[in-house]
Order: structure tokens, then C-alpha cells, then sequence
């Protein structure tokens, strides 16, 4: 599938945001946050994500409005979108938390009819995020380079809440920044597979 070109620029937006002082490192991907492994947190991640209703989800959130919804402990998570319009958020994050969030990813479910195995679970997971024509992260006109080395994949298949018994697998590129210290940032982040994208832009007041 081929996508529009207003998608690749927006990806690339990074190149008309003006740099700013304020930096942050970003976190390398075999790294454990805050005792455990950037697997566990792209789990952690899907859990938090699907825990909404659609009215209010991060995910679909247009402005940023949900962006504290469900946050606790050291790490805050960002939400990518369910489609491929180019999506602008505003958010306050307390300082001192790590970011974590899907530059973009997928997750399969077992059937409702079916029993299906991890092993099938997770191989249909990884036919779905192949090989990125794009990865982009962007923070503060600061361009990151190195992004496909940042693939979670999920070892064990994992329960989406702990009421049900539905297993799932993940995979896709995820990406932790930080400690957070106080100022503005704006990220810009996506990628693009196949068969979907994403492009977010984030502009987070830490304080």
C-alpha cells in the first residue's frame, strides 16, 4: 500500500519545528525502567491503552484532554492514534517521569470462537509490523537516529485485563525518554508499515 505524500511530511515534520534548549535523553532499548524490561512495559502499555472507552481514550483523544487518564508510578505513557491523520495533543506531565509510547505497533488477540496458540498469536503479530519504510522521533528539533533497534516483542502472551482471560501478543517500535525535567517539549513522532501509520505530534508541559 502506498501512502500520500501529506503523510511522509508529516512524519518528517521535525524539520519545521524550531529547536529548542530543553533536551532529554533517550533510553536504550535492552535498559529496564524502574525494574522491569521495555517488553513488560509495551505490555503494560496495551493494557493501559484498551482500558478505555472510546469516548474516553487517549488513543483517539484529538487534543490531549485524556493524556492524564489512567498514569501512575514512574512511567508516563503517550498514545498513538487509530488512524493514519496526522494528530496534535497538548499535555501536562508531572516532572521526573519516564515516557514510553509505540512509534507504532499491533497487537493480536485470540478469537472469541477459538482457542489460538501464543506461538500463533505472536507470529501474526510480527507479519504485521514488518520491516518500517519510517520511523520518526523528534524532540525538540533534536532528530533520533537508530529507531529499528527499538522493537518490543512480546515473549509471553499476556492477558489484557486481569477479568479476562483473552490472551494477545504485541509487536511493533517503542521508545522510552527521559527522567522528565521541568520546561517544553515538543515530540514529534510515527511510523509507517505496510498495512498502517501513524504520525503524532506532543506538546508537553513538564512541570
Amino acid at each position: 500500500m502506498q501512502f500520500p505524500f501529506t503523510l511522509a511530511a508529516a512524519l518528517l515534520l521535525a524539520a519545521a519545528q524550531p529547536a529548542r534548549a530543553q533536551t532529554v535523553p533517550l533510553i536504550p532499548p535492552a535498559k529496564a525502567i524502574a525494574g522491569a524490561s521495555q517488553e513488560e512495559w509495551s505490555k503494560r502499555w496495551w493494557r493501559w491503552a484498551l482500558s478505555f472507552d472510546d469516548d474516553e481514550s487517549p488513543v483517539a483523544d484529538r487534543d490531549g484532554r485524556f493524556c492524564a487518564f489512567g498514569q501512575s508510578g514512574p512511567v508516563w505513557f503517550l498514545a498513538g492514534t487509530y488512524g493514519t491523520a496526522r494528530t496534535i495533543r497538548s499535555c501536562r506531565v508531572p516532572a521526573g517521569k519516564t515516557l514510553f509510547f509505540p512509534l507504532i505497533n499491533y497487537v493480536t488477540f485470540e478469537p472469541d470462537d477459538a482457542d489460538e496458540s501464543c506461538a500463533s498469536l505472536k507470529q501474526r503479530a510480527a507479519a504485521l509490523t514488518p520491516a518500517p519504510t519510517a520511523l520518526v522521533l523528534e524532540v525538540n528539533g533534536k532528530r533520533f537516529n537508530g529507531l529499528a533497534a527499538h522493537r518490543q516483542a512480546t515473549r509471553r502472551c499476556f492477558n489484557i485485563t486481569d477479568d479476562d482471560d483473552t490472551r494477545a501478543a504485541g509487536n511493533g517500535f517503542y521508545v522510552a525518554l527521559g527522567p522528565l525535567k521541568k520546561g517544553r517539549y515538543t515530540l514529534n513522532f510515527g511510523g509507517i508499515l505496510p498495512g498502517m501509520s501513524q504520525a503524532v505530534t506532543y506538546t508537553l508541559d513538564v512541570e
